[in-house]
């Protein structure tokens, strides 16, 4: 799992923890160091981690104000704490993982597949989908498409820049998906990291909150698979 790694945190030895397990247990790491919030910023900002492991309580800035302030593209971040009354913003924050210390090599290695999951998910959405419209065929990357549409006999696929319509079924083309897609609903599925809020509506339905404010229907059917996804 090679990759870029940056951990913050303001107190020497939890870095080198951090750094040792990580030696151990990441072949091919590039690892670098931030001793607080702002720090970390500028780390952040010129060398774009693949994954953060993120204390929250430090000087100059917390660990979620660091994460309130990244802008795409955006970091896998593992928040790191003595406290654990911090677990529920910690998640707000789309944190992968809590890590609460003092944690063991067990509960850190849990945290390792977790990353290894999400960017097993995050290859799925880089390939591409094969649309054959009237004998032409339109190649649309995964990572383009926020949604799909039933539409009676049809499909429409939204992109982040248009619509294409093409004669298919939903179950047809989630085959084709990944783990980056989801079903939520018999009429609708959504990217996984475009949903920003899992909202409750009636009879044990949902409301799903896109990141451009689009509102789906989320079937009670469909409602726990959607959870599952988000936190898997």
């Amino acid at each position: 799992m090679s990759m870029k790694i940056l951990i913050v945190d303001d107190e020497a030895y939890a870095r080198d923890k951090l750094r040792r397990l990580v030696a151990e247990h990441v072949v091919g790491a590039t690892v670098t160091e931030a001793r607080d919030g702002r720090e970390a910023l500028d780390c952040i900002r010129v060398q774009q981690p693949d994954l953060v492991f993120l204390d929250i309580q430090m000087p100059e800035m917390d660990g979620v104000t660091v994460a309130s302030q990244l802008s795409a593209p955006l970091p896998l971040i593992i928040f790191v704490t003595a406290y654990d009354q911090f677990a529920l913003q910690a998640f707000d924050a789309n944190a992968i993982d809590y890590l609460l210390k003092p944690y063991d090599e067990a509960r850190f290695l849990r945290a390792l597949q977790r990353v290894a999951e999400r960017r097993a998910s995050k290859v799925q959405t880089e390939q591409h989908l094969l649309l054959n419209e009237k004998g032409r065929v339109t190649v649309i990357r995964l990572a383009d498409i926020i949604r799909f549409e039933a539409a009676d006999n049809y499909v429409m696929i939204h992109t982040s820049q248009q619509q294409h319509m093409v004669r298919q079924t939903l179950s047809g083309l989630q085959e084709k998906l990944g783990q980056g897609f989801v079903r939520c609903h018999r009429s609708h599925i959504v990217r996984l990291d475009q949903i920003t809020q899992v909202l409750p509506a009636q009879k044990g339905d949902a409301e799903l909150v896109l990141q451009d404010g689009l509102r789906l229907p989320c079937s009670r059917q469909h409602r726990d698979e959607v959870v599952q996804a988000l936190a898997s």
